[in-house]
């Protein structure tokens, strides 16, 4: 394990957070949490956007040599959702958070063919969202009535790609990744700023293509910096580099990190929108921290050595900073690993608590510091 001795707390981290995820294996079993709220993981359904994230911890820890009970609720959660795929109703633009946390983390765990059937499946659903006028996945479904989000994109859905990629580099179908790319290179065209931050939502007209509006969505103004959208195009770029080579994704990734890591606070741990006013500029969100975290690990080892590290040590601050001020493992009372999440603060949902989203990324990255993949966007 190459680890220098200044970061020795990562080991200490890595086993407070598998002995805590264990504990609460006993109680959440093969439920789908997402928010911890008075020390516990209120319980989402199983078609919601987070339900990869429960199973895809247990996954990464048992890969970093936890034991097999942690392997076997991943699978009894990965064989819950095959009600949500095969329903098909519910399923939206978040396949890539939920199957390649659990079916694509199982066949490259295991093997398992059923496992890559139901990540494959997934990924046809994936790409049959695709508007070719616009060249975008198209996020969300009309889930109330008369609500038309037909041509709407949104930054997270770069995280998803990498389903797309894993297909193409499964079955040799070049399809999946043409569809990856061309939603990508709308992303490097429609969503990220001169300065590096990026827009949550772009509307298209879905008929004809066309750019109609660009919003902030979770973020605080419809010109405000969400720090978690930004930690999304961090690592979703990142990984579309990683699946093609392309130095335009490469370089876009640099750029929303920059601006990332030179709008972090004095204990490197980001606001919620690195520019919201008044009180609520105040509120941080861990999940955003930590999912920036993992993305600069991955970056570091995509740069040149002068740059490397960068992005690194601005990754190391940020998950010390989490380990050693906003972790819980000295309070058995609550689940959560991370305090101070930030879920939706338009909507005021979930403000100020530990997020299931927050807690995978925060192990993600410590398993990238130790060199303890696979990590199953890549």
């Amino acid at each position: 394990m190459n680890m220098t001795a200044q970061h020795t707390w990562v080991e200490e981290a890595w086993t407070k957070a598998l002995e805590k995820t264990v504990i609460n294996s006993r109680s959440i079993g093969s439920e789908f949490p997402h928010a911890s709220h008075g020390g516990k993981y209120d319980l989402a359904a199983p078609h919601w956007w987070t339900a990869g994230f429960w199973p895809g911890m247990l996954w990464q820890l048992y890969a970093g040599g936890g034991d097999e009970s942690l392997k076997a609720v991943a699978v009894e959660c990965e064989q819950r959702l095959d009600e949500v795929l095969d329903g098909y109703l519910r399923l939206d633009h978040d396949l890539g958070f939920m199957w390649i946390l659990t079916s694509v983390a199982n066949f490259k765990l295991t093997g398992s063919e059923d496992s890559r059937i139901r990540a494959l499946k997934a990924a046809n659903y994936l790409a049959a969202r695709f508007n070719l006028k616009g060249r975008y996945i198209r996020a969300w479904n009309p889930w109330r009535e008369g609500e038309d989000n037909s041509g709407v994109a949104i930054i997270d859905c770069c995280m998803n790609m990498s389903l797309l990629f894993w297909a193409s580099e499964t079955t040799g179908d070049p399809r999946y990744r043409h569809i990856a790319e061309a939603h990508m290179d709308t992303v490097l065209e429609h969503f990220i700023r001169p300065d590096g931050s990026v827009y949550h939502i772009v509307d298209f007209n879905p008929h004809t293509g066309e750019v109609t509006e660009k919003r902030g969505g979770q973020g605080y103004a419809p010109e405000s910096a969400w720090s978690r959208g930004t930690a999304w195009a961090i690592y979703g770029l990142a990984l579309a580099y990683h699946h093609t080579g392309y130095e335009r994704y490469l370089h876009a990734a640099q750029q929303v990190a920059n601006f990332f890591i030179t709008r972090l606070p004095e204990d490197h741990v980001p606001h919620w929108d690195f520019r919201a006013a008044g009180v609520a500029g105040d509120l941080r969100d861990t999940s955003a921290g930590s999912c920036a975290a993992s993305g600069m690990l991955l970056l570091a080892g995509q740069v040149t050595a002068a740059e490397s590290h960068v992005y690194r040590n601005a990754a190391m601050k940020i998950l010390e900073s989490l380990y050693s001020n906003y972790g819980t493992w000295d309070n058995p009372e609550e689940q959560g690993l991370l305090l101070h999440g930030t879920g939706n603060y338009p909507e005021n949902g979930n403000i100020d608590v530990p997020l299931i989203y927050g807690d995978f990324f925060y192990v993600e990255a410590l398993a990238r510091v130790r060199e303890a993949g696979p990590f199953y966007w890549e």
